[in-house]
C-alpha cells in the first residue's frame, strides 16, 4: 500500500503554468493521469486578482482552474486546495516575489514537485532543495490562428466588436476600403474564444509577446500582427482590433531622388509626418533597412514593436515603462541612427530632441496633416532656437508616396513682410527640397510663435481667422480718430496700428479701455503706431475718425489734432457737408437736424463716420 502510493505524483503548480494551461495538457497527455494536484491558495487568489483587473491572463488561468476540476470530478487526478489565502498586500505587491514563496513554501510541506514555467522561479527552488520540474517554452509550428481566417492577402486590420458585423480595411495604402467582411454579428462568447486563444498565443510563442496589460485594454505583439483588445470598463463592450502590414516596402520603390538619400544617410533629424494609414510606419522601416544595408547601426524606439525590419535592428521598447530610461541605454549602446515610431507626447519630443542633440541621428514617425504641421508641434516643446538642430528634414507621407520634403534652417533677418530693418530677428526658414523655395518662416512677435506662409499667397485659401480683420477694425475704429490697420497674427492675437494720438484713447486709464476691446473681441489685441497717415486709394484726402458724442442739445464730433481746420464730414462715402473745427477740437451738430440724425444713424448701423482735410 505505501509502496502504491509512494508512485502518485504529488505535483504544486505556480501561476505560470495555469495560465499557460500547462496541466491539464499533461493530464490529458497521460503524464500526469492520476497525480495529486495541490493549488496553493495563493494562486487563487493571484488570478482572481488579475481577473478582477479585466487582465485576460487571470481569465485564463481561472478557466485552466474549472477545467482541473472537471478532470478531478472524472477522477483523472485528484485535486485540493491548500495554503492560506495571501493579504492584500501581498497579492498587490506580487511581482516582488512573496507569493512566489508562499507557493514554494507549500510545495516544500508535502514534498511534492514544484511544476514552474518560469526559469527564474526554478532556479531558486532548486538551490533551494526542491524537486523542481520546470517546463520550458518550446518552439513549435503553431496551428493558425482564429483571428487569421478574416485575413486576406490586401487587408490591412480587422475589427470585431460584439453585436457588430465584423469589418476590415482592405486595399492598398493609396485606396484603403472600410468593408464588412461577414453578415452575422459577433458574440460575446466568439469574441472571448478569439482573445483567450491570442493571449495564450503571445505567452507560448518566442516570437510573440505582451506590449502592455492594463485594467480593460490589452496590446499584444504576435509575430508580424498587432493585437488590440479591450473590454469594460475601458471600452462600453468588448472588442478586438488586429493589424497586420501588407507590404514591406524597399526604399528604392519610393523613387526618391539621389540628393535626398544622401540626405538621409547625413545623420541629420528627420521627421516623418502624415495622416494615420498614410504609410509612414512602412517608410520608417524603408529607411531603416537602407541605413542599416549602408553601414550604419540601427535600433528603433517603439511602443508596440510593430516596425517590419531584419534580426540586424534591435528593437527597444520603453524600459519599465519608460522611454527615457530606453534612451539612456541606446546612448550607452552608441547606435548611428535611432528610429522612434510615434513620437506624439510632450515627454516624446523632448527625449527625441535629447538624443538628437547628443549626437545620435533620429527619424522621428509623427501624426500631421501637413509637412509644416510636424514642425508645429515642436514648437513650445522644444526652444525655438534649437528646431533646425533637432529636425532639420521633414518628410510628408500620403497614401504611400512622398508628396513633400521640408528643410529648416536657421538664419537672423527680417521677416517677410516687414520692412524696417531694426525688426530683424532669429528666423527658422521652412523650405521646398526640391525648388529651395522658402514657404513658411518661424520667428517670435511680442509674445507669441508665428508660423507666417512666404510668397504668394491665395487670398481665398488665407486662414479663416483672418477673416476676423474686418470686425476687429470696425470695433477699434469706435475708438480711433485716424485710420486704423489690423493684422491677424493668429486665431487668438491681432496687431493694430493707429496714429500716435490714438493709442492712449484705445488702451484707457490703466489698460481698461484695451481690456474691455479684448474681451468683446476675444482676442489679444497688441496696439502700435502708425508713423505717417495713410492715403486710401482713390483720393488724395486724408481721412479721420471723430469721437461721436450725444449731449442734451448737440451731437459733438471730437477731433482735436484737426483743432482750427477746415473739413468735410461723410458717412460712408456719401458726402454730409463741410465745417470749421473748434479750437478744442469739436464740431457740434444741432440735435434733431437732418444731419445730426445722419450721424446718430451711422454710428447705430455700424457705418462709419470720417473726417476729410480739405
Amino acid at each position: 500500500m505505501e509502496k502504491e502510493r509512494d508512485s502518485v505524483v504529488r505535483i504544486v503548480p505556480d501561476t505560470s503554468v495555469i495560465i499557460d494551461g500547462c496541466i491539464s495538457k499533461k493530464v490529458s497527455s497521460g503524464e500526469y493521469a492520476g497525480a495529486e494536484v495541490f493549488i496553493p491558495e495563493a494562486v487563487v487568489s493571484e488570478l482572481e486578482a488579475q481577473a478582477n483587473r479585466g487582465f485576460e491572463i487571470g481569465q485564463k488561468g481561472l478557466d485552466e482552474l474549472l477545467e482541473l476540476h472537471t478532470l478531478s470530478d472524472e477522477r483523472e487526478i485528484k485535486l485540493s486546495f491548500i495554503g492560506e489565502r495571501p493579504s492584500p498586500e501581498q497579492v498587490k505587491f506580487a511581482g516582488s516575489g512573496g507569493i512566489d514563496a508562499l507557493i514554494r513554501a507549500e510545495a516544500v510541506k508535502l514534498d511534492a514537485v514544484f511544476v514552474t514555467g518560469d526559469r527564474i522561479q526554478a532556479q531558486v527552488a532548486t538551490s533551494k532543495g526542491l524537486k523542481v520540474e520546470w517546463i520550458s517554452p518550446e518552439k513549435v509550428d503553431f496551428p493558425s490562428l482564429l483571428i487569421e481566417d478574416y485575413f486576406t492577402n490586401d487587408t490591412m486590420s480587422v475589427h470585431l466588436k460584439n453585436k457588430v458585423v465584423p469589418m476590415a480595411k482592405r486595399g492598398t495604402i493609396g485606396d484603403v476600403r472600410f468593408v464588412a467582411i461577414g453578415d452575422t454579428p459577433c458574440t460575446y462568447n466568439e469574441l472571448k474564444a478569439i482573445s483567450r486563444e491570442l493571449v495564450e498565443r503571445a505567452r507560448a510563442d518566442q516570437e510573440s509577446f505582451t506590449e502592455m496589460s492594463s485594467k480593460g485594454a490589452l496590446v499584444l505583439q504576435i509575430r508580424n500582427m498587432r493585437i488590440a483588445i479591450s473590454n469594460p470598463p475601458f471600452s462600453d463592450d468588448i472588442e478586438i482590433t488586429a493589424v497586420r502590414p501588407i507590404a514591406a516596402v524597399s526604399l528604392d520603390e519610393y523613387r526618391l531622388g539621389d540628393k535626398l538619400k544622401e540626405r538621409i544617410l547625413g545623420q541629420r533629424g528627420i521627421l516623418i509626418a502624415g495622416p494615420p494609414g498614410a504609410g509612414k510606419s512602412t517608410f520608417a522601416a524603408g529607411v531603416a533597412i537602407y541605413l542599416n544595408e549602408h553601414g550604419f547601426v540601427v535600433k528603433t524606439m517603439e511602443s508596440p514593436r510593430d516596425l517590419q525590419v531584419p534580426a540586424e535592428i534591435t528593437q527597444y521598447a520603453p524600459l519599465d515603462g519608460d522611454m527615457e530610461k530606453t534612451a539612456d541605454v541606446l546612448l550607452l549602446v552608441r547606435p548611428d541612427y535611432t528610429i522612434y515610431d510615434e513620437v506624439r507626447k510632450t515627454r516624446d519630443f523632448l527625449i527625441f530632441a535629447d538624443m538628437r542633440l547628443a549626437g545620435v541621428g533620429m527619424i522621428g514617425v509623427v501624426h500631421a496633416n501637413r509637412a509644416v504641421d510636424a514642425v508645429q508641434r515642436l514648437i513650445g516643446r522644444v526652444e525655438l532656437g534649437v528646431i533646425p538642430q533637432v529636425v532639420d528634414t521633414v518628410v510628408f507621407i500620403d497614401k504611400g508616396e512622398v508628396t513633400k520634403v521640408h528643410i529648416l534652417e536657421f538664419t537672423v533677418k527680417v521677416p517677410s513682410g516687414m520692412t524696417e530693418a531694426d525688426l530683424a530677428r532669429p528666423v527658422i526658414t521652412v523650405s521646398d527640397f526640391e525648388t529651395g523655395t522658402t514657404e513658411y518662416e518661424i520667428y517670435t512677435y511680442g509674445e507669441q510663435v508665428v508660423v507666417m506662409p512666404v510668397g504668394n499667397v491665395d487670398t481665398a485659401k488665407r486662414p479663416a481667422w483672418r477673416l476676423a480683420e474686418g470686425e476687429v477694425s470696425d470695433v477699434i475704429s469706435r475708438y480711433a480718430s485716424g485710420p486704423v490697420e489690423v493684422d491677424m497674427v493668429s486665431d487668438s492675437r491681432a496687431t493694430v496700428k493707429v496714429l500716435e494720438h490714438d493709442v492712449p484713447r484705445i488702451i484707457g486709464k490703466g489698460g481698461s479701455m484695451i481690456d474691455e476691446i479684448e474681451k468683446e473681441l476675444g482676442i489679444h489685441i497688441d496696439v502700435r503706431k502708425i508713423d505717417e497717415i495713410k492715403e486710401r486709394s482713390g483720393t488724395s484726402k486724408k481721412r479721420y475718425r471723430p469721437i461721436v458724442e450725444r449731449t442734451k442739445k448737440h451731437v459733438v464730433m471730437n477731433i482735436p489734432e484737426l483743432a482750427k481746420q477746415d473739413v468735410e464730414i461723410y458717412v460712408g462715402d456719401e458726402y454730409l457737408f463741410t465745417a470749421t473745427v473748434g479750437r478744442h477740437g469739436d464740431i457740434k451738430t444741432r440735435l434733431g437736424s437732418d444731419i445730426a440724425d445722419d450721424i446718430l444713424d451711422a454710428v447705430e448701423y455700424g457705418e462709419p463716420v470720417e473726417i476729410r482735410v480739405v
